[in-house]
């Protein structure tokens, strides 16, 4: 029956098959929703067997669903690019699907359907090295209820509703595929057959519904290479609400396919996508689908879902919106080219919904830094770079993966600035070896310190590969000039990183004044100045929130003028040349004077003390060997005396 449908279809439509180079509000915490989604769908049996000889190019899918019915009746049509010479291939394929029967240049030929959820298409014939070629696979089945659900049928306000979830493994289950992070296509062709009564979504830009005998074929069209993870499709009575969005000269369709029952609440959201469109679209680069649209598709999920062009949603929730909005940039343009590096895609969508909220609702930004940096925190270990990848809770952890990768990439643009953060990731987005196609941690690095001019493997080192975080303590005081001498220390959290280099921000405050300096963090106990200004009685680490930390302490000592810590006397005992350095910044004079054992005066000057870089040389070669008294002297009464030895 589906080959008859496939055979009309084809008949009436002539295919061009052509691949495009190229708080008081509704806030839904992403990460914790879809962290439990994704685990309740957790199959660790589920990854891809398909071989690695060949790669695909265009798909042509036919899919016929009732809404009503768990059940698919499909035809795949795989076009490929042999890449070595070979007489079979392996495709990804639940073998909870029956495969009918397999075409291969308009000839039947044998297959096998294996226990691992592989599927063998055997050839009759060689396949020459970088040879393009086809095969159609007839398929039907009832796709499995256990694992990620990644077909799921079931209703909304009791009317029945399909929809597919693929993400990261669940594509097999409903039709062949390469299943890994390391093939798009670079273009396919989506016809969904349903009954009347229905409409359905997909993929890119629709091109007809037909309507014959009861049932509509709904056709859809997608110009730009896709994961096979990012295909998806649901049915349902949908009611279709059709904008547009201005993005620079082009007037782009924003379409979104919602429940009857929520057209209202989906129709007041439009404004917020349009802000975030806009938003992410001048500050990262074009919306990467700019030549065809971007839409909603509600859906019964937790969260929602980044599918290409269209992001499947279950509320019209502005953190939600902005979110699954960024994955177009991070996720689909750019995929993580292993679930190792996923923080590629749900941390920059992370830190991207943060970013408008930073732009369009301060209130609700500063909520939502505070929610995350207490979830990052609430445990003391755990790395951004996910190790298990048999574990979908490894993946998709919130705390992890979402919250802290998102406040990693708000410290990395604390670090290099403004400047060179947007720069670097509009040249990661733009790389042509990675855009439309697939990166690793690696990659993104390259570019940051290709901006930057520096090597940052220490930034990501302890804050992606490493676990834990910094705790700061704070020892501080000041002198009659309001120059403050800082000591910081830190323990941290995990052991894989003994110590955070850091830039940390502390800002000094009495009741009318407040400055903040930042210290750059390089070792334990560490010393340094800096001119306040005036008499500070508070300091307080991170206002700003830039920082992972926590149970930061700050201690003000007594207050200092200079003691002889802050004079460096060296060498002792002396040869040739009495070295004086002085670490205290106090702009001001101070008296110099030599004397031998005898209390005759040698050497005298007085000295004016600008930076904490000033020295001073006094010559002892013409010396004889003995004891002598170095004598410093201030204006402010302040007096060092210290016993030389030459």
């Amino acid at each position: 029956m589906v080959k008859n449908i496939v055979l009309l279809l084809l008949l009436l439509t002539t295919l061009k098959i052509t691949a495009q180079q190229t708080n008081c509000k509704d806030f839904l915490d992403i990460a914790a929703i879809e962290q439990k989604a994704y685990a309740s769908r957790i199959n660790t049996n589920q990854t891809s067997q398909a071989s690695d000889n060949f790669s695909i190019y265009y798909s042509r899918f036919v899919w016929k669903v009732n809404p009503a019915i768990r059940f698919i009746e499909g035809i795949a049509t795989i076009y490929f690019t042999s890449l070595t010479t070979n007489n079979n291939i392996v495709l990804d394929l639940s073998n909870q699907l029956i495969v009918d029967s397999i075409l291969f240049r308009h000839q039947s030929i044998n297959f096998q359907q294996q226990s691992n959820n592989a599927l063998a298409i055997l050839f009759n014939t060689t396949i020459n090295t970088l040879q393009k070629d086809s095969v159609t696979i007839y398929y039907k089945g009832v796709p499995s209820t256990s694992g990620f659900n990644s077909f799921v049928q079931t209703t909304h306000n009791n009317i029945p509703v399909i929809w597919t979830l693929s993400e990261p493994y669940g594509s097999q289950d409903w039709f062949p595929c390469r299943n890994g992070l390391d093939n798009k296509i670079d273009s396919i062709d989506i016809f969904i057959i349903h009954p009347s009564m229905y409409k359905a979504t997909a993929n890119g830009v629709l091109q007809y519904e037909q309507t014959n005998a009861g049932q509509t074929t709904t056709f859809f069209k997608h110009r730009y290479p896709i994961a096979s993870y990012l295909i998806a499709f649901s049915v349902t009575n949908f009611s279709v609400i059709n904008e547009n969005i201005q993005l620079g000269n082009i007037s782009m369709p924003f379409k979104s396919y919602v429940y009857p029952e929520s057209v209202a609440n989906f129709q007041t959201a439009t404004e917020t996508t349009k802000n975030a469109m806009q938003l992410f679209h001048e500050t990262f680069g074009d919306y990467p689908f700019i030549q065809e649209q971007y839409g909603h598709t509600q859906f019964g999920w937790g969260g929602g879902m980044e599918h290409q062009t269209n992001s499947f949603i279950t509320a019209p929730d502005k953190n939600l919106i902005a979110h699954e909005l960024a994955h177009q940039w991070f996720g689909d343009k750019i995929t993580c080219g292993s679930w190792q590096d996923i923080w590629l895609n749900e941390g920059f969508a992370t830190f991207c919904a943060n970013y408008y909220f930073e732009n369009f609702d301060t209130t609700t930004f500063k909520s939502i830094l505070t929610a995350h940096l207490n979830d990052i925190v609430s445990i003391a270990d755990g790395s951004v770079f996910a190790k298990d990848t048999s574990s979908i809770g490894t993946i998709f952890n919130g705390r992890l993966s979402y919250n802290k990768a998102a406040y990693v990439l708000r410290m990395l643009r604390f670090t290099i600035g403004d400047s060179a953060f947007f720069t670097a990731i509009k040249q990661y987005l733009n790389d042509p070896n990675l855009q439309y196609g697939f990166a690793k941690t690696a990659d993104f690095i390259h570019h940051v310190e290709a901006v930057t001019k520096q090597d940052m493997s220490w930034f990501f080192n302890q804050w992606i590969y490493g676990e834990g975080y910094p705790s700061f303590q704070v020892t501080w005081s000041e002198n009659n000039d309001n120059w403050a001498k800082i000591k910081i220390n830190q323990t941290t959290s995990h052991s894989s990183v003994p110590f955070f280099k850091i830039l940390l921000p502390l800002t000094f405050k009495n009741a009318t004044q407040q400055k903040t300096i930042l210290v750059q963090c390089n070792s334990n106990g560490a010393e340094t100045w800096a001119d306040i200004g005036f008499a500070a009685d508070t300091v307080l680490i991170d206002v700003g929130k830039q920082l992972i930390s926590k149970n930061n302490t700050t201690i003000k000592t007594t207050p200092i003028d200079a003691t002889i810590d802050d004079v460096l006397i060296y060498p002792n005992p002396v040869s040739n040349y009495l070295n004086i350095g002085f670490k205290t910044p106090v702009a001001r004079k101070i008296q110099i004077q030599l004397y031998n054992a005898l209390g005759q005066l040698l050497f005298t000057k007085e000295f004016v003390i600008n930076s904490i870089s000033e020295s001073l040389k006094i010559p002892f070669a013409n010396y004889s060997k003995g004891l002598y008294i170095i004598q410093l002297k201030t204006d402010k009464d302040w007096k060092m005396v210290k016993k030389i030895i030459k």
